[in-house]
């Protein structure tokens, strides 16, 4: 099992990490105090469907970072990431986000953060990873950590990709980020041999594929995804929500939408198929 600990500076990133380790299949708790630790690890390696855990632990949960005895205590190996910022850039984020520091609730920011980084410098010693936040990006932050982290080929691959067939009909996803209008392709409702069955079946597919415009489309369509899939990836983006209409949701943008799911499985993403319409009339 991986086990990491998040901690470092209030202010620092230890949210953004977080999501972060999220996104690489990381089951992840924040706020855990020293004493759960070992029952949390413990509870996780019951579970046959956990094996990368991530945890954050700061000053917000009173622990003493000066005795660090709850670490020599782990039965399990754990990498330790330390995340820090100049204190400049500590006061601009704690005052844009009008937030209180947790050492100073009514008091000198300046001087709870330089508290926090004193009691806060054994933890730092005893890290594996220290990454200074100061001049870098939420996403250049997202990025370094999977460039740390990321396990089992979980780099890279870093977009989860949903496909909605649809018909236009009935409306369109709320959620798309992209959304392709199909109803241009031949159809295949027109064909009565074909007009109750669906793009799940071998028949419908190979007359929606046999055309032409159809084999245009598909090569351009993989060419314009090929060319922004890393635009995403590079930009933090998580989750791509793409909706694929015909007329009814039925024939057409079933099969199109399956096409596309080999396609991004090809290039190595995480997919997933709705087609929201298929049983309506």
């Amino acid at each position: 099992m991986n086990i990491v600990i998040i901690t470092g500076l209030s202010g620092a990133g230890k949210t953004v990490a977080m999501h972060a380790f999220e996104d690489m299949g990381y089951y992840c708790v924040d706020n855990l105090p020293s004493q759960l630790l070992p029952k949390f690890i413990e509870l996780c390696q019951q579970s046959a469907h956990i094996d990368k855990v991530a945890a954050v632990m700061d000053i917000r949960g009173g622990m003493f970072f000066d005795q660090l005895e709850f670490l020599t205590a782990l039965s399990h190996p754990v990498q330790i990431l330390f995340l820090e910022a100049d204190t400049r850039a500590l006061v601009a984020r704690f005052k844009e986000s009008r937030r209180n520091h947790p050492l100073t609730p009514d008091g000198s920011l300046e001087k709870g953060i330089d508290l926090e980084r004193e009691l806060m410098s054994h933890m730092r010693a005893r890290s594996d990873e220290i990454v200074d936040t100061t001049d870098i990006t939420a996403v250049q932050l997202r990025q370094k950590l999977f460039s740390l982290f990321a396990i089992d080929g979980t780099q890279g691959k870093l977009l989860n990709v949903n496909l909605i067939s649809f018909g236009f009909k009935y409306g369109l996803p709320m959620d798309a980020d992209l959304v392709f209008d199909i109803r241009f392709l031949p159809n295949p409702h027109y064909q009565e041999a074909l007009r109750d069955l669906t793009g799940l079946e071998q028949e419908v597919k190979d007359y929606v594929l046999d055309w032409t415009i159809t084999q245009q489309f598909l090569t351009k369509l993989r060419a314009l995804l090929t060319f922004l899939v890393p635009c995403y990836i590079a930009e933090g983006k998580t989750q791509l929500i793409i909706g694929i209409g015909c007329t009814g949701g039925k024939h057409r943008s079933v099969t199109i939408a399956n096409i596309l799911a080999t396609f991004f499985k090809d290039l190595g993403q995480k997919v997933s198929v709705q087609h929201r319409d298929l049983e309506k009339a």
